[in-house]
């Protein structure tokens, strides 16, 4: 069985939240975590409901665009606090500052090895 390799997926979904100017950018390796759910999680943030949906939206037209892949799964577009993109591998987190405070997931996943992105602009 052909081992799948996450890097260009990951890649992409940066790429994505670049293109719609997310903030804090964050990458969780879970590669080496034994109960992770994935192994990325992405972490980012915006400024506002708008903000919060047009990176999601970005990060799903650039993935779909640029490697012919859909989200498993997304949760929170109704209202934009906080969207989940599922893509089984990787697993992108937009958030509100005050809801990424307030469920701190690099905290949670303290275990994980933390990359800050830094963005283009």
């Amino acid at each position: 069985m052909k081992e799948f390799n996450s890097a260009p997926l990951l890649q992409e979904c940066i790429e994505g939240i670049m293109d719609a100017k997310g903030l804090e950018i964050v990458s969780l390796d879970l590669t080496e975590i034994d109960t992770a759910v994935c192994d990325y999680f992405l972490i980012c943030e915006g400024t506002s409901n708008t903000h919060v949906s047009a990176i999601a939206d970005a990060v799903e037209k650039r993935v779909r665009e640029k490697l012919q892949d859909k989200p498993w799964h997304i949760e929170g577009k109704d209202r934009s606090e906080w969207v989940l993109l599922d893509y089984v591998a990787v697993v992108v987190h937009v958030f509100q500052r005050d809801t990424r405070t307030f469920y701190d997931l690099e905290g949670l996943w303290g275990d994980a090895e933390v990359a800050k992105i830094e963005a283009k602009y």
